[in-house]
């Protein structure tokens, strides 16, 4: 099986474990880091079908996600295999995704990890970036902003988003970070001046 059938194939794989999620982590947030994986792979002279493979793959077997993540794992070996993907794809792709967390603290190895990782990074900033945040906020129960209480929305872009830039590892993804980074910055000085403005009512 050709590489571009082979990503048709991934694609319809993800659609169906992410169709239905509604924590930021959906469909369309796996098309927009494969899409950007592929502008970044070609800038840093990547494996381009690396790179986009394991973009589209990089949430299977989340944690946070799924219920069963080793299960989930397995059964996504057995479905490269079965679409012809030989050995030495399967581990570059597997190895391109297992150090994209964040949370984890993961630092990939491999040119392909990076660019995979840089590409997850991004659209955890930004418009799209911040839309994600309070969806994924709301689905897990937390406060949009709280006085006292550090479980919320806000205070995830103090400990986590706002880290992001320096964060990167290429230059394409440290270029396409500036504006996101500073339109986020003017978001939370408008929303700080709001809240505070409701707070003194």
């Amino acid at each position: 099986m050709e590489e571009l059938s082979q990503l048709i194939e991934i694609q319809k794989l993800v659609r169906n474990l992410f169709s239905d999620d509604y924590t930021g982590h959906d469909f369309f947030h796996m098309e927009r880091v494969a899409t950007t994986a592929g502008e970044i792979a070609k800038i840093e002279d990547a494996d381009l079908f690396i790179c986009e493979a394991a973009a589209w793959l990089h949430d299977v077997g989340d944690a946070k996600l799924f219920t069963d993540p080793e299960e989930t794992i397995k059964e996504l070996d057995l479905f490269l295999q079965r679409i012809a993907m030989n050995e030495y794809q399967i581990n570059k792709v597997k190895e391109a995704i297992q150090d994209v967390s964040f949370s984890k603290g993961g630092n990939p190895t491999t040119l392909e990890g990076k660019i995979v990782q840089d590409a997850d990074r991004l659209d955890a900033i930004g418009a799209i970036g911040i839309a994600r945040a309070f969806a994924y906020g709301g689905a897990n129960r937390n406060y949009i902003n709280h006085d006292t209480n550090k479980n919320n929305t806000i205070q995830h872009f103090y400990d986590k988003l706002l880290k992001i830039k320096e964060l990167l590892h290429t230059e394409a993804a440290k270029k396409i970070a500036d504006e996101r980074h500073r339109f986020m910055e003017v978001y939370l000085l408008q929303f700080e001046k709001e809240w505070s403005k409701t707070k003194s009512c």
